[in-house]
């Protein structure tokens, strides 16, 4: 196996591994909620009383913050070699996988393990091993 050292980014991950926790932390202390993607954008799709506007700026900040960056000078954008059906099919899977593990990624990955929740360890290793073994069967198998 051959590392290809242009992917190699220790010092970007590092520091956006250390302002995503930041991030939540301070939404848990400001808001006392876990900082999960899933659940919020899911309440802004099922909003309650007076709790869409905050779900809101949430979502548009995902989606204007990589823009303003591009903007500023960022790195080139990674290409996605997939077709927009593989997109939408893995979009699709994505969504039922976070209602059916009642979370995502975010939330159970990085706010429900740093709270040392069981269930968040389980939905952390069922979600990465099935990444781990998809991308085998098709790098390996498949190929």
């Amino acid at each position: 196996m051959q590392i290809d050292w242009n992917h190699f980014t220790p010092w970007a991950s590092l520091i956006g591994g250390i302002l995503l926790g930041l991030a939540a932390s301070l939404f848990i202390l400001v808001n006392g909620r876990i900082l999960g993607i899933s659940g919020i954008v899911g309440g802004l799709l099922m909003p309650r009383g007076g709790d869409a506007a905050w779900r809101l700026a949430f979502v548009l900040g995902l989606v204007v913050a990589p823009a303003v960056y591009a903007l500023a000078g960022g790195p080139v954008p990674a290409t996605v070699d997939a077709g927009w059906l593989t997109l939408i099919v893995a979009g699709l899977l994505v969504g039922v996988g976070t209602r059916y593990g009642a979370g995502c990624t975010s939330g159970h990955g990085v706010c429900g393990l740093s709270r040392l929740s069981p269930r968040s360890l389980v939905a952390t290793l069922s979600f990465m091993g099935a990444g781990f073994a998809v991308v085998f069967v098709i790098r390996h198998v498949l190929a």
